[in-house]
């Protein structure tokens, strides 16, 4: 019994001893803990909005004032006309657009019901739905006390209209979240054991001996799987097309560059993590907990980066699966050009060429 003693306490000793059992055991808890409790939510809190009143009188800016006196929406622009409202979506400035009609104050007076429309970006159907809701219920409140203290006329007419996906089909939101989620999946964890295999293996001697130089091996691991990749993204682009419908109303040859450039951006921040690691072990634990946790909870494919902390909104700016996600969507769903989304297609460059000069200077020349 007392040998059994010291067993446990030398594997205990063994644990406290090794820093990458302890960020395992204590440290990751912590984070799924956070990231879990902050970003798991259903409430979507500043929801950017825009705002056209062709009446301008005093009941469609007390309504307007209701509006964004709650949590739940900011106010973008003020619109002049309804032709802005279609630009508005396509860049991304806004995700619900509200229009009262003319003679709002005049036509609730005469107790004519005057209309107020609701036009939502549905390539998150959730987001939209959740949006109107949120809008309805102001609405009828805001109809409840008027008519505490007045007679009570009709009512208000809501009109709602869901662009891009007016049957709020949940194929819109799930096959380009798949396709990002499997991209980085497959491309960074595949990379991300490939220099690590060649250590454990002892391989990584042969390269090193070779006339090769750091960027070739590097470009040499990364290039077989782009294809592996196009072919996974290509599978689940037709399935979303001919099974479930999904359309594809933009430039075919922006989208193949797009999917491309994030399948590049992939594999280098896999190949960065291979530098870094000695082990296929803890390439691959590094791959799953720290590169797939964060793109499924923070890349906006499931729950809206708008309603989350400011801090994980400003951590969610280096997660390369949140630009591809804005990119594709609006590509597939809105048909946007380039212009649109040069943005997203920048930043996703800088980040290729940044992990790929870091993977460049972390590649030991000279094993230990």
């Amino acid at each position: 019994m007392k040998a059994f003693w010291a067993f446990i306490k030398k594997e205990y000793y063994h644990i406290i001893r090794d820093p990458r059992s302890l960020l395992i055991l204590i440290g990751m808890p912590i984070v799924q803990v956070i990231l879990f409790g902050f970003a798991i939510t259903n409430e979507i809190v500043d929801a950017k909005i825009s705002i056209l009143d062709k009446s301008k009188d005093q009941l469609t800016q007390e309504i307007s004032n209701k509006i964004l006196s709650t949590k739940y929406f900011l106010l973008s622009e003020y619109l002049e006309s309804a032709k802005q409202i279609e630009g508005s979506f396509r860049k991304g400035k806004i995700k619900l657009a509200l229009v009262f009609e003319e003679n709002f104050a005049e036509k609730f007076n005469r107790k004519e019901r005057p209309s107020i429309q609701i036009i939502t970006d549905a390539t998150d159907p959730n987001t939209a739905a959740t949006l109107t809701n949120y809008i309805n219920k102001i609405l009828l409140d805001y109809q409840n006390e008027i008519s505490i203290s007045t007679i009570a006329p009709k009512g208000i007419e809501v009109i709602t209209r869901m662009e891009y996906n007016p049957q709020l089909k949940g194929v819109y939101l799930f096959v380009p979240g798949t396709i990002v989620i499997i991209l980085m999946l497959i491309s960074a964890m595949m990379t991300s054991i490939s220099i690590a295999r060649e250590k454990e293996k002892g391989t990584m001697e042969v390269l090193l001996v070779s006339p090769l130089k750091p960027f070739m091996i590097i470009a040499g691991k990364v290039i077989p799987y782009i294809a592996l990749s196009l072919i996974n993204a290509f599978t689940i682009l037709l399935l979303g097309v001919f099974v479930f419908g999904l359309p594809i109303r933009g430039d075919y040859f922006l989208l193949l560059f797009e999917i491309t450039l994030f399948i590049i951006t992939s594999l280098s921040l896999g190949i960065f993590i291979s530098t870094l690691v000695k082990t296929q072990q803890e390439a691959l634990l590094i791959s799953l907990m720290g590169l797939m946790l964060p793109t499924i909870i923070l890349s906006g494919f499931i729950y809206p980066i708008e309603s989350m902390p400011r801090i994980l909104q400003y951590i969610s700016h280096v997660i390369p699966a949140k630009w591809f996600l804005i990119m594709i969507r609006n590509i597939m769903i809105k048909g946007v050009e380039i212009s649109y989304i040069l943005k997203e297609t920048l930043i996703l460059l800088g980040m290729t060429l940044v992990l790929m000069v870091l993977s460049v200077k972390k590649f030991k020349i000279r094993l230990e």
